[in-house]
């Protein structure tokens, strides 16, 4: 681990409490061989081959799996093209910067699953699941050709392409929480 994240996580344990839990509480993520692109696209490539009716029925939270998959996509889009509002510089540079080092420390993030993107386009709960699937997979393979300059987070400000790809990756994971499980 870095001096920087470790210390981050460190003041961020420290001010919310966790003290010694956070050590346990941080093993608690996912398999570190899935936290890249190509374990993500791997898995979104097998969800592709599922007939419609299922693939639609994965999601049991607040939004349809059509609407996950354009969420995701609209997020790896943002951070190419910008994000449409931001939080204040200081939430970037407090909160959102330690809660991206607690992620990605401990490989797995934890947000809202039914909070929108400030200012994003809506989610059509209609759009058709392929065409949100595709969506989302086509926008992880234009962030990896990308050599562009990222745009800063919304929440976290500023990331370089390594952290900005494990954000995409834990991002689409904690949403993946609400499937069931595909067999």
């Amino acid at each position: 681990m870095q001096r920087r994240q470790f210390l981050k996580v460190g003041v961020a344990s420290a001010a919310i409490g966790l003290g010694g839990a956070s050590v346990m509480w941080l093993n608690q993520g996912k398999d570190t061989k899935l936290l890249n692109l190509n374990a993500l696209l791997s898995i979104l490539n097998k969800m592709s081959l599922l007939p419609p009716e299922q693939l639609s029925s994965l999601s049991t939270g607040q939004w349809n799996t059509a609407q996950v998959f354009s969420h995701c996509a609209q997020s790896v889009e943002f951070s190419m093209t910008g994000f449409p509002q931001h939080k204040s510089a200081v939430f970037k540079h407090t909160v959102g910067t330690l809660a991206f080092a607690v992620f990605a420390t401990k490989g797995a993030m934890s947000h809202s699953l039914s909070e929108y993107i400030p200012a994003a386009p809506i989610l059509d709960e209609h759009v058709d699941v392929n065409v949100a699937l595709n969506r989302l997979i086509q926008s992880l393979g234009d962030f990896q050709q990308y050599e562009g300059e990222l745009k800063p987070h919304f929440a976290y400000g500023p990331l370089t392409k390594s952290e900005y790809e494990l954000a995409h990756i834990l991002h689409f994971y904690n949403h993946q929480q609400t499937f069931t499980q595909v067999s």
